[in-house]
């Protein structure tokens, strides 16, 4: 049951101030409070296991799955050292420049069509919102074998938009989230108050100017978050990726690491593991920049339409 507590304390001033506490205790507090603890260490340790178990096997230069069952029996930065003689920094740079340029772009284009849908009012606005409802429904790799169709034929005539085009792997990212992420900060935009767009008209904005100086400044969390989700997916995503690209050079991480795993004779454990920890950092990293933007960016554009 619950109990009231009281406290009393004396200020700097002389003045005694009694608080009273209603926190439940006993049978109360656990069916309230004390499951959610229990609830909360379970995840983290179902979360932290398998991390902790490829860092071990990272640094464990015998490199077998076996072999590293006992987590942190050796230390060793062989594995490390033996990335570098590989392609895997290639594979970084390949996915680092591939995933910001996708980042950047999908927030300026989504950017723009969320602001036409917001403020113009045009003949098939609606139809155009419900299509795009519509069409994030439908995971993008479902439409891989016809992906690769067309870019076998672009091939023929523009080389550089074909199979095996890092270009034509960042064009394939942006039209698969151009929806979701339009209709995401279409929400978002609905929040700006629309007399600021009149105020600024009356001083002789344009639209542009509306657009690029105002509007953009007041939805930096939702362009945090968007850019952010889009970056994380493109990183690890692999289908389309190995569909696309083929050259080894011009792999991306997830595409080179699975290359090492897949070989079930001789498959680099140790080395794959080192290259998952170091595949991890730029992601954290980009998490703690913009960790202030995350909260309010989402909820704001899941909730107002």
């Amino acid at each position: 049951m619950a109990t009231t507590t009281t406290s009393t304390v004396t200020s700097a001033t002389g003045e005694t101030v009694t608080y009273r506490s209603d926190a439940p205790t006993g049978m109360k507090w656990w069916r309230e409070v004390g499951w959610r603890h229990v609830v909360g260490v379970v995840v983290i340790i179902y979360c932290a296991l398998p991390l902790l178990y490829v860092v071990s096997a990272s640094l464990n230069p015998g490199g077998t799955l076996t072999g590293s069952n006992n987590l942190f029996r050796t230390f060793s930065l062989a594995n490390f050292q033996r990335l570098f003689e590989t392609d895997f920094a290639s594979w970084a740079i390949n996915s680092l420049v591939i995933c910001s340029v996708t980042a950047v772009a999908t927030v300026l284009m989504g950017g723009a069509a969320a602001y036409a849908f917001s403020r113009f009012r045009f003949r098939g606005r609606r139809a155009s919102l419900t299509a795009l409802l519509l069409i994030q429904m439908f995971p993008q790799m479902l439409a891989v074998v016809a992906i690769f169709l067309v870019l076998l034929t672009l091939k023929d005539v523009f080389p550089i938009l074909g199979v095996n085009s890092q270009l034509a792997l960042i064009f394939v990212y942006l039209g698969g989230a151009l929806g979701v992420n339009t209709f995401l900060m279409y929400g978002f935009f609905n929040t700006v108050p629309r007399e600021i767009d009149e105020a600024a008209k009356i001083d002789g904005a344009s639209h542009a100017q509306i657009f690029w100086t105002i509007i953009l400044r007041l939805v930096a969390p939702i362009l945090a978050v968007v850019g952010l989700l889009s970056f994380v997916g493109t990183y690890g995503e692999f289908i389309i990726a190995r569909t696309v690209l083929q050259s080894t050079d011009k792999l991306t991480l997830a595409v080179g690491l699975y290359q090492w795993a897949s070989d079930e004779r001789n498959a680099p454990w140790g080395q794959f593991a080192a290259g998952a920890v170091l595949s991890a950092i730029p992601v954290i990293l980009l998490f703690l920049f913009l960790q202030k933007y995350i909260v309010s960016g989402l909820t704001a554009g899941s909730v107002k339409g």
